[in-house]
């Protein structure tokens, strides 16, 4: 899904908060709230703030989608910001979560009028005719929760009482609920996107740059057995890396190891013609960055700087501390492009392009995950070499690694080898 799109379905977000929020407000207002002493604001002022606050707390387990666990962690929450007798949400199979009393007796009941609802895809109100002595459920509201898929189930709000506000509120609550299950959808067309790319970068992992470092580690077999072992090490590394199935995200320790393990195989094919320094700040190796981000920039270095040319090859890797950023640049001295081709590969104008898809994918996860700002920057000309520069913010919300390891990797210039993960 494209950023305008979830954009837009924010600011729908923020006009239904605002509506669910007077509706709130009225409601909380109508059952005696007391008044506010000086500097507070009136009640329904009071009102309409605890429930933005309360909503901002249902928020984050519904961005997972209409299941059983989200349901139970949002109900509490929904029924607080409607302060209704009982609350239930629904899939269209049977209730997910119920908060509240009368759910021993009035969970089937709620499920038959369920089915009604999802056919005319509609709000209703109704009396529960419970004969239950003592059960305080005696009016429901039956609101749809609704997605691009139709109506995917109901919020359920029970009252003591008939009241207009009731209908109002419950009906307002749900669809900001929707609005929450339609982002929760974006979320996970993103990691899909992300997914598909990273299973493309995988892809153009060259054959040839396998059988080349294969050719190139059989070459020390014999001549140099110990290195041979150390560049077999470097080459499972190096895949395993590439090919893990876990996590969008990684730090940039873990990117840069992976970049040292295959700037060494690289190396054992062109020997001394390939000159590679690190210049690395400590303090921004444990940055989070979107996975195989740099290791494509890095091969695309080595591809134009000693496969494309004949003469020897130097490729600066460079990360500083930026405040609140941290800045990388990779640079070699190679043959360069034509900037009117670059635009057009950055375009996605790949036909006929030696260049794969690596800048492309890179250039548009760092816009996905960071925003238009955070694009790749890259300066070339014919024979003048290339230096691309990538900009990644240290904190940003849902960027984060899913198993962090210890900072650890090359720093201060130079590439400080790790030992090995078994």
């Amino acid at each position: 899904m494209s950023g305008a799109a979830q954009a837009l379905l924010a600011a729908a977000g923020a006009v239904l908060l605002v509506g669910l929020g007077w509706a709130g407000g009225r409601w909380q207002a109508g059952r005696g709230e007391r008044a506010a002493g000086p500097g507070l604001g009136t009640p329904v002022e009071r009102a309409t703030f605890h429930t933005l606050y309360t909503a901002s707390l249902a928020a984050p387990p519904l961005r997972a989608g209409l299941t059983e666990d989200a349901a139970r962690k949002a109900a509490r929450r929904l029924r607080s910001l409607l302060g209704t007798e009982a609350l239930c949400l629904t899939d269209r199979e049977a209730v997910l979560a119920w908060d509240g009393p009368g759910a021993d007796h009035h969970q089937r009941r709620a499920m038959a009028r369920v089915a009604v609802m999802l056919e005319s895809g509609r709000s209703q109100s109704l009396r529960t005719e419970c004969q239950r002595p003592g059960c305080p459920l005696k009016w429901a509201v039956f609101a749809p929760l609704t997605g691009e898929d139709g109506v995917l189930g109901a919020l359920v709000a029970y009252g003591s009482r008939e009241s207009a506000v009731l209908v109002r509120a419950a009906t307002e609550v749900a669809r900001w609920v929707s609005v929450q299950l339609e982002l929760s959808e974006l979320d996970r067309a993103r990691t899909r996107l992300m997914e598909a790319e990273i299973k493309a970068l995988r892809a153009q992992i060259s054959p040839h740059f396998i059988f080349n470092s294969l050719a190139a580690i059989a070459s020390f077999v014999r001549t140099d057995p110990e290195r041979a072992r150390e560049l077999l090490l470097e080459f499972a590394d190096f895949t395993r890396y590439s090919f893990r199935r876990h996590g969008e995200f990684t730090t940039l320790a873990e990117e840069l190891r992976s970049i040292e393990r295959y700037l060494a195989l690289a190396g054992a094919r062109f020997g001394d013609r390939l000159k590679v320094t690190l210049q690395v700040a400590p303090e921004v190796l444990p940055v989070a960055l979107p996975f195989l981000c740099l290791q494509p920039l890095v091969e695309n270095a080595v591809k134009h700087g000693v496969e494309d040319s004949a003469g020897e090859c130097r490729i600066t890797i460079a990360a500083r501390d930026a405040g609140a950023e941290a800045v990388l640049t990779i640079e070699d001295n190679g043959v360069g492009m034509d900037p009117a081709r670059l635009r057009r590969i950055l375009a996605g104008e790949r036909a006929g392009s030696s260049s794969g898809i690596g800048l492309p994918n890179v250039d548009e996860r760092m816009r996905q995950v960071y925003g238009d700002d955070y694009g790749l920057v890259v300066e070339t000309g014919v024979g003048a070499g290339m230096k691309v520069t990538v900009r990644i913010p240290k904190y940003r919300a849902g960027v984060h690694t899913t198993a962090p390891r210890p900072p650890a990797g090359p720093a201060g210039g130079g590439a400080s080898h790790e030992a090995r993960e078994g």
